[in-house]
């Protein structure tokens, strides 16, 4: 018995060793229009396999393309559509920047610190009032997440105040979101009313 871990490697695995028998056999035969008759059977096998991408726009453009990359290129044949030179197709993106900011509390975040300097920017009106609350709500959120032994309201207070050098503060009604992970009975509780909406 072979193993698969014995055999060539396959150049495109999610069309299995089948497709890559059949082009290994196109390669071969000496007629070109023979050639191109076995290649446009196995394009048309290769959209049976994968029928769930057909209505992409270049679905076609991408088949041929890796008919050509599953032959290494060796396949020749006149393609119905442009293929990617191999060195092009072969090369490997660059690395996206990674975006390096300092932050001054790094369980706040980039974000809330954004959005506070943009909370600043707004004059003073209840679009800004509502703002500082969300943030303050996710702040509270943060720090739950970061340390729940450190989650204080007055803390997050603080923190809003020193962020905007006193220029932002929440209204004395405030009244912070609850936070953390929803009890043993709430999670009863949903259980029992998405049962009796089944119902």
């Amino acid at each position: 018995m072979q193993y698969n871990t014995q055999r060539e490697q396959l150049v495109m695995p999610e069309y299995g060793r089948g497709i890559q028998y059949m082009v290994d056999l196109a390669i071969s035969l000496p007629d070109k229009e023979e050639r191109q008759r076995c290649a446009n059977t196995i394009v048309a096998i290769m959209s049976r396999i994968q029928p769930e991408n057909a209505d992409a726009a270049d679905y076609e453009v991408r088949l041929w393309n890796h008919l050509a990359k599953i032959s290494r290129y060796k396949l020749d044949i006149d393609y119905p559509v442009e293929i990617v030179p191999e060195l092009e197709a072969m090369e490997h993106p660059k690395p996206l920047p990674y975006p390096m900011k300092k932050i001054r509390r790094r369980h706040y975040g980039h974000l809330i610190e954004s959005a506070l300097q943009y909370a600043q920017t707004l004059p003073d009106s209840e679009e800004r009032e509502a703002l500082v609350g969300m943030v303050a709500n996710q702040m509270k959120q943060n720090l739950f997440v970061w340390n729940r032994d450190s989650m204080d309201e007055n803390l997050v207070m603080q923190d809003i105040k020193r962020y905007s050098d006193d220029q932002l503060q929440l209204p004395s009604d405030f009244r912070f979101a609850p936070v953390g992970i929803p009890s043993n009975s709430q999670l009863a509780n949903n259980g029992s009313k998405s049962k009796k909406k089944k119902r």
